[in-house]
């Protein structure tokens, strides 16, 4: 076989192979993986592999569907079903498979594995280079799939019987929910985080500003801190599925009621939009 392809137990042509439309990655990005050479049907220091492999794992809290020593002899069958031994062997372990839901899916993982021919350069051809900044982690402004801190926030929520996790920067500063923005009414202001690359626009928060402008109720975009949430007179959450909520417990703590009236203006005038525009 020239290129080979694995998942939970079935295996054959990587081109042929298909996988289930829920398992998590397709939705979160919710897995890790491993990887490395092969040359003549020997993996190259596999034990330092599996062993990085399944700390990733363990930090995620996937539980693998195998131990360490079957899953090397796993790959060592497949390296020998393989046409040549010159190999770049890739590994991987999802959450598992569920219909799309932040907090885990129960059960083991789902493990996929590829095989496919590949050489190791003598090094001695020099390459060219280029520099960029290092922003891998700050693109919370774009709908990414890659959601593994959403997805661990959101289970942090589920576990203390909350429906939704804040997020807060060094220093403070909240930025948003796992899966919605976050705002809060103070003195009858509304108080929302400006669109820096540190929160995604919600369209639901930019449907709530529209509504401010209709009913004549001042906001501004200006980051806001825990302390500050805290002391809200009312802390609203926003996203599609939930298009204005509010929330009366942080961290345990009694929070928002001071301001219903205001409130209930703004979650009737976004509720009638889209009754009507759905009507």
């Amino acid at each position: 076989m020239k290129r080979l392809g694995y998942y939970n137990g079935k295996f054959g042509p990587l081109e042929e192979m298909t996988v289930p439309m829920n398992d998590r990655v397709c939705w979160f990005g919710d897995g890790v993986y491993d990887a490395g050479p092969c040359r003549n049907y020997h993996i190259f220091a596999l034990d330092e592999h599996v062993d990085r492999f399944f700390r990733s794992a363990a930090a995620l809290k996937i539980e693998m569907p195998v131990s360490k020593e079957e899953l090397k002899e796993t790959l060592y069958s497949l390296v020998r079903k393989m046409d040549q031994g010159n190999l770049f062997v890739y590994y991987q372990v999802t959450r598992g498979t569920g219909i799309r839901k932040h907090a885990f899916t129960d059960g083991p993982g789902n493990l996929w594995i590829t095989l496919n021919p590949a050489g190791i350069s003598d090094g001695l051809e020099p390459i060219q280079l280029i520099t960029t900044e290092d922003t891998r982690f700050f693109h919370c402004d774009i709908k990414t799939l890659n959601l593994i801190p959403t997805v661990m926030a959101s289970q942090k929520a589920e576990e203390a019987g909350c429906m939704e996790a804040v997020f807060y920067r060094p220093g403070g500063r909240v930025t948003e929910g796992s899966h919605s923005n976050v705002h809060i009414l103070k003195d009858g202001v509304l108080h929302t985080a400006p669109t820096d690359h540190l929160i995604l626009p919600g369209i639901a928060r930019a449907h709530l500003l529209r509504a401010c402008t209709a009913l004549g109720i001042e906001f501004r975009e200006e980051a806001f801190t825990l302390d500050e949430l805290y002391a809200a007179d009312e802390v609203i959450i926003t996203s599609s599925s939930h298009l204005c909520r509010h929330a009366d417990r942080i961290d345990g703590r009694d929070a928002g009621g001071k301001d219903p009236v205001l409130y209930e203006r703004l979650r009737s005038y976004l509720l009638n939009e889209f009754f009507t525009a759905t009507a």
